[in-house]
C-alpha cells in the first residue's frame, strides 16, 4: 500500500478528546474537556424548537446566514468598540478551531514559522504542522504566566509570518494585559507579522483583569484575526458556530479556504442563536458572576484538599501540581488514566499543553453545576490513598 502522509507521524490524537473517552468508560467526571454540565440561555433553547419546525434546515449561504452575520457583527462590534461590516469582515465557521485552521492557511505558505507561547492549547501545534508550518515557541513562566519581552523578539527575529495568540488563554487562564498587548503589538508591526488571536473565552474574566481586544490597538486592525465562538459564551459548545474577524483583503482569503473545507455552519443552529447574540450587556455580567462563583468553588475546595494549583485570571482551567502523588518515572499521560479510573476525576495531562519537558502538571476546568463540583471534590480528596 501507498503511504500515507508523514505529518500524521508528528501529533497524536488529542489526547482531550483522549480522556474524555477513558472518562465515559469508567463513569469518571469529565473534568478535561472542557464543556458544561449546564443548559444553554431558555431564550435560545425555546428559539431551537421553534426553528426545528420552521426551518431552515438546508444549506446556508456559504459565509453564514445574512441575519446571523448582521447579528454577530452588532454583538462583536459593541464589545470590540468598532463598526464591523457583516458582508466583508466576517466569516461564520464550524466552531472556533475551523475560523483558526482557515485562518493559518489563508496566511501561511509551507516553511512559513508561527509563535505560539507555551503552554499552549494542544490543537495549535498539529494545525501549525498541517499547514506545514514550523512552531516557533515562546515559554509562559508560572505561576503568573509572565513571557521576557527578550526572548519574545528573539522568537520574532526568526522571520516568524505571525504570532497565535489564546486570550484569556487556554490552559493556563492567563489574561494579557494592555500593555503586554500593546509589546507584542509594536512588535508585529515592526516585523510586519499578522496576529492570530483566539478570543472564544473573551467575556470569561475574573475580578482585577480585563480583556482588551487586540484589533483595537493602535496599527492592528490591519494585522489581526480574531476568532472566537459562541461555544463557550453560550453554553453550546455542541452547536458548532465559531467566526473570524478581520480586514477585507485578509477575509477574502480565509473565505476561499472556509467555502472548500466546510461549506457552511448549520442552519438551524445559526437561527436559534440570533437570540443569544441580542442579550443584554446584563447577560454577560450574570455570565460573569456564575463563572467566578464556580471558580470560588472548584479552587477552594481544591486549596482545602491539599492541592497545589494556579489562579486563573481568565477562561475555566487550572493547572494543578501532582507531584506528591506521583510515583517514580509514571508519566502524567499514565496518572491522568489512573486517575480517571482509581479517584473517577478525569484530567488532561499538562505535557500535552507545554513545549517544555512538564510532567507534573494536570488540567481541570470547573464549568459545571455545584453538584457536579461538590462531588469532584470529594473524590479529589481521596487522590492520596487511591492513587497510592
Amino acid at each position: 500500500m501507498q503511504e500515507t502522509s508523514r505529518k500524521c507521524q508528528q501529533f497524536t490524537d488529542s489526547v482531550i478528546r483522549r480522556m474524555t473517552r477513558i472518562s465515559l468508560d469508567c463513569g469518571a467526571i469529565n473534568l478535561a474537556q472542557g464543556f458544561p454540565d449546564f443548559d444553554p440561555p431558555k431564550a435560545m433553547l425555546d428559539r431551537l424548537a421553534e426553528v426545528s419546525y420552521q426551518g431552515p434546515h438546508q444549506y446556508p449561504i456559504t459565509m453564514g446566514a445574512p441575519n446571523f452575520r448582521a447579528a454577530l457583527a452588532r454583538k462583536c462590534g459593541r464589545f470590540m468598540g468598532r463598526e464591523l461590516d457583516p458582508n466583508t469582515e466576517m466569516v461564520v465557521t464550524i466552531g472556533s478551531t475551523e475560523a483558526m485552521v482557515d485562518t493559518i492557511f489563508a496566511l501561511t505558505n509551507p516553511g512559513d514559522k508561527i509563535i505560539m507561547f507555551s503552554p499552549y492549547f494542544e490543537n495549535y501545534r498539529a494545525q501549525a504542522i498541517m499547514a506545514d508550518c514550523e512552531p516557533v515557541f515562546v515559554p509562559l513562566v508560572p505561576p503568573t504566566f509572565h513571557f521576557d519581552p527578550e526572548v519574545l523578539e528573539d522568537a520574532f527575529r526568526q522571520g516568524a509570518k505571525a504570532i497565535l495568540i489564546c486570550n484569556p488563554s487556554n490552559p493556563s487562564g492567563k489574561v494579557f494585559t494592555r500593555d503586554e498587548l500593546k509589546l507584542i503589538a509594536d512588535l508585529c508591526i515592526q516585523y510586519d507579522v499578522y496576529a492570530i488571536m483566539d478570543e472564544v473565552y473573551e467575556h470569561i474574566i475574573y475580578e482585577g483583569h480585563h480583556h482588551t481586544y487586540m484589533n483595537s490597538l493602535p496599527g492592528m486592525w490591519e494585522r489581526t484575526i480574531s476568532c472566537s465562538s459562541l461555544s463557550k459564551t453560550y453554553s453550546v459548545t455542541g452547536w458548532r458556530l465559531g467566526y473570524a474577524i478581520a480586514p477585507q483583503a485578509i477575509m477574502d482569503r480565509i473565505k476561499q479556504f472556509h467555502d472548500f473545507n466546510t461549506v457552511g455552519a448549520p442552519s438551524p443552529m445559526m437561527e436559534a442563536a440570533i437570540v443569544g447574540l441580542e442579550m443584554p450587556d446584563s447577560y454577560y455580567q450574570e455570565f460573569g458572576d456564575h463563572y467566578a462563583h464556580m471558580k470560588k468553588l472548584f479552587t477552594d475546595g481544591l486549596t482545602r484538599i491539599g492541592i497545589p494549583y494556579t489562579d486563573p485570571e481568565g477562561a475555566y482551567f487550572v493547572l494543578a501540581d501532582i507531584s506528591p502523588y506521583l510515583k517514580p518515572g509514571q508519566s502524567d499521560v499514565d496518572f491522568c488514566e489512573q486517575m480517571a479510573r482509581k479517584v473517577g476525576v478525569a484530567a488532561v495531562p499538562g505535557s500535552s499543553f507545554f513545549n517544555e519537558d512538564i510532567n507534573h502538571i494536570v488540567r481541570l476546568h470547573f464549568a459545571k453545576m455545584d453538584e457536579t463540583l461538590n462531588e469532584a471534590l470529594e473524590r479529589l480528596s481521596k487522590i492520596q490513598e487511591k492513587m497510592a
